[in-house]
Formats: C-alpha cells, structure tokens, sequence
C-alpha cells in the first residue's frame, strides 16, 4: 500500500464517510474542520433505493438510521388565511428513509473516530503545494504538513478546489435563488404548512422545530459567517408577505441556529488534479436537489474503494473513481429547485399545486427520483481486497 496518509477537509457528510471507509482499508486519516464542532442542525436528508441501503449497510449504521429517522412528513400548501390548496406528500419529500441531518452527521462522525480517524477542528487549510513526496499543506492555525493525498469534502464553497482548481466563479453556478433555514422554538402548530407569494416561499410548523425560506433574487454579496447580516437579508426578502410570516420573521429574529445560502449547481469537467480530489458537494452539488447526502456518501465509497483497491496508487485510483461515478453524479446537472420551491407567478404556484392533486404525476416523479438514486452498480470492494490480498 502506498499513499496512506490522507487529508480530508470537511467534515459533514462525506468527509467522515470517506475518513470511516479509508481508516477501515488501512490508511491513515486526519480530518480538518473550519467549524470549531460539528454542525448539529441542518435540512432533513434522505435515503431512497437498494444503493443508498447498502451503502449504510456496509458503513454498519443502517439499524442507527432507521433507529433516528423522521419519517416524511407530509406538508400542506395553503393560501394567506391557512386554507389547505394542496398536499406535499412526507413519501415524495422524505425518500424512503429520511433523518435530521445533524443526527446523520454525528452517527457517520461516530464510526469514523471508531474506525481511527484523527480530527482538527476550528481550522482550514491556506495552501496546498504538490512536491514530488506528497503535498505541502498549510493552515490557519496548525504547523505545515505533508500528506500523501489532499480529498476535498469541503462543500459547494470548497476550499480545496478554490486552491487547486481556480475560483469558485468557475465552477458553481448561481441559479437564481437563495434559501434560509432557521431552528426556532416555536412550533407554528401540528401540522406541516407551506405558504407561497409569487418568488416567495415560507414553511413552518409540524414536528421539526425549524423554519425554512425559498426566495428568487439576484446574486447577493455577504458574508456567510455573519448570522445577522443573514437575517437581516432574510427579513427584507419577506418584508409585507402574509400569512403567519411575520410570526415565523419573530422567530428568525430570536434563533441563533441560522443559514443562508444561495442554490447554486457546480459543474467541473474533472474531479481531481494530481494528489488532490473532490467529493461531494464540492464536485457534484446542486443545492436542494435532494441528491447530496446521498452522492456524498456513495461518492465516499467508491472514492475510498477504488484507493484501497489501487493499493493506494492516486493516478489509477482517482481515474476509475471519475470513470465509475460520473454517470451517477450526473443528476446534480439537472434541475433548479428554486423554481419549483419558490414558482414566479401566481398561476405558476396553482400548477405545482395542481401537479400533487395528480396521482400519476407524482408516481412519475417518485419513480424518476428512484431511477436517479440507483443508477450506479456498487462493487464489493472488501470482495475485490480479499482477491487481491489471497
């Protein structure tokens, strides 16, 4: 085996899993985190198909997913008076298993310190410099090191590829959209309501203490760690709206648990430029398309596969793992939510409500959804290692 000292950045989905998978193979693996913990909040995410099962199977937290899932929740549209036009069903918006993305987060964490996985939290990485040896890597607070191999698991922002591949201007495309996600003690009520104006949309209430905002604008420029300037964006896009939104603005006001961030896709022509790779969102995101956590985590194991299998070799490795999941990523070129979350025009709204009221729409979608999530054959990379290794 060569190549066994691997750096990940970012730890949310996918850097754990790849972290738990290439710990598990044999090689050692350090984790760097911008955050000073683990994010704990974040938009449900969910689980659909014979892939992403035995992708959680082979990870061994299937039986913890199933253990903490939601459950989809199904979601009412209603006009400004909480009158009901129409029903998001929880099996079209949850998948077939849906879970709090913290609880995700902390359960693929979990097995990767299990696994051996060394992390470092509240720092990042300033440069990355590829010598003959490895790369040499600099960060904010720590001593330089080198690393044999360099995965960038860092988000749609990523770091990595901003240092490797070019600006961010590049690669990721702004749809048009921004999105908000707000943990409020408040309730809003048991039931799961939807509310629209034309570029609008606010959601509140149901069993997930959260409140969550689509808005149309054009490209904002803010900084994303200031969690009032993002408020304050928030609260002038739904300034006058109505329904219950100055109730939910209230809230928004008063959490400290707030994100904001524009719905973008990226769309790169590689994934990896010598020692240094990407996975996840920063390869394949398209924000709230309902893929992430799931391209993320088997994105990990095929990348972490594919190194174990090359023993290590980064060149035949990174190569097959483009080759093998390209196809499958490819859902995250297609679509934008925002539109569909947020519709321009009142008639546009009555239409997408309309298209939920139809049985073999929704089976339509539900099963092009299916098609997308199980368009990958999985190898059974601890098969191909006990050939190799006799």
């Amino acid at each position: 085996m060569q190549n066994t000292n691997v750096l990940i950045s970012g730890a949310s989905i996918g850097g754990p899993a790849l972290g738990h998978w290439l710990a598990r193979y044999g090689f050692r693996v350090t984790i760097v985190e911008k955050a000073p913990v683990l994010r704990p909040g974040g938009q449900a995410v969910d689980f659909k198909g014979d892939v992403h099962l035995t992708v959680l199977r082979r990870m061994g937290i299937l039986d913890d997913v199933r253990r903490l899932q939601t459950g989809g929740t199904d979601q009412t549209f209603v006009d400004t008076r909480g009158r009901a036009l129409g029903v998001l069903p929880g099996e079209f918006s949850g998948g077939e298993l849906e879970i709090a993305r913290g609880d995700l987060a902390r359960l693929v964490y979990d097995t990767s310190v299990e696994a051996g996985c060394a992390y470092v939290f509240g720092d990042s990485i300033t440069s990355l410099t590829e010598t003959p040896g490895g790369v040499h890597v600099t960060f904010e607070r720590s001593a330089p090191r080198t690393f044999d191999l360099v995965i960038g698991a860092d988000g749609i922002h990523s770091n990595v590829r901003r240092l490797v591949f070019g600006p961010e201007s590049d690669y990721v495309e702004f749809l048009g959209h921004y999105y908000a996600l707000a943990e409020v003690p408040e309730r809003f009520g048991a039931e799961a309501q939807i509310y629209n104006e034309p570029g609008r949309m606010v959601a509140a209430g149901g069993p997930k203490a959260s409140a969550f905002f689509v808005f149309s604008s054009p490209r904002l420029d803010y900084d994303r760690y200031d969690t009032e300037a993002m408020k304050r964006i928030v609260l002038d896009a739904y300034a006058g709206m109505g329904w219950r939104t100055p109730e939910v603005l209230d809230a928004v006001r008063r959490t400290r648990d707030f994100y904001l961030d524009s719905i973008s896709r990226v769309k790169i022509d590689r994934y990896s430029q010598g020692r240094v790779a990407l996975l996840g969102d920063a390869a394949y995101a398209n924000t709230l398309g309902g893929f992430g956590s799931g391209l993320a985590l088997v994105g990990a194991y095929v990348l972490a596969g594919e190194l174990a299998v090359a023993g290590g070799d980064h060149r035949v490795a990174f190569r097959r793992y483009e080759e093998g999941f390209r196809e499958y990523a490819k859902v995250s070129e297609k679509g934008n939510a925002g539109p569909w979350l947020a519709p321009p025009s009142n008639a546009r709204i009555r239409m997408r409500n309309w298209t939920f009221k139809v049985g073999f729409m929704l089976k339509l979608m539900m099963k092009m959804t299916d098609d997308f999530a199980g368009n990958i054959t999985l190898k059974d990379y601890s098969s191909l290692l006990s050939d190799v290794t006799g």
